[in-house]
């Protein structure tokens, strides 16, 4: 008995929405991701922000150096939940709780995080929500430094400055987000999925796989 190819092609579709629909777990997962780098976050806006602050004193547009760390929640939140929506989640909760525990940016912390999210989110997109290595880690925080760099345009306004700071601005956070985001946000994930934490992700099956 010959399977129809429209029985296969129905196979293939509920596989594909299984594959994209949110469980309970994936939904924990990222408010708890999200809470521990919102605190995250909150210790690296002193370190970052003095950082930022020495880097942009050298050259104008130098600090972008400096935000990578903000923007790792979106390369974690997709690199281990792999949903449509799970990197622009997981930044966005970490940012409400970076503003909720208070620091210098207030309320614009949330707009930041949803720029950020957004960029990252963009990026997994691109690639159909189907392949999660390293190079595409790196590019995702390539992606939450251009969304940074995008809302800054307005929100700062940056778009008054020169050209000159908003290119250096841009090649530093792009570095920046490549660097701190993507490759910290990695290894980060490779070291909580081999303690067996993501045994019930693809991140935690995938690391056994290695093992």
């Amino acid at each position: 008995m010959h399977t129809s190819p429209s029985a296969l092609a129905n196979r293939s579709s509920v596989a594909t929405t299984d594959r994209f629909r949110w469980r309970v777990v994936d939904i924990v997962v990222a408010a708890v991701l999200g809470v521990a780098i919102g605190l995250l976050f909150w210790g690296w806006n002193t370190v970052g922000g003095v950082w930022f602050t020495s880097m942009d004193g050298l050259t104008p547009g130098l600090g972008g150096i400096a935000v990578g760390i903000w923007l790792i929640g979106g390369v974690i939140g997709g690199l281990v939940i792999r949903k449509p929506g799970a990197a622009l989640l997981v930044e966005l909760i970490a940012a409400i709780v970076s503003a909720l525990i208070g620091n210098v940016w207030g309320v614009t912390t949330i707009f930041s995080g949803l720029a950020q999210g957004l960029g990252a989110e963009l990026i997994f997109l691109a690639f159909l929500y189907l392949r999660f290595t390293l190079p595409v880690a790196m590019l995702a925080g390539v992606g939450a430094g251009v969304g940074a760099w995008v809302l800054e345009l307005f929100l700062t306004p940056n778009l008054a400055k020169s050209l000159e700071f908003n290119l250096i601005y841009l090649g530093t956070l792009a570095i920046s987000g490549a660097l701190l985001a993507g490759l910290v946000g990695w290894l980060l994930v490779r070291a909580l999925a081999a303690t067996g934490a993501l045994s019930r992700f693809a991140a935690g099956r995938e690391a056994r796989r290695d093992v």
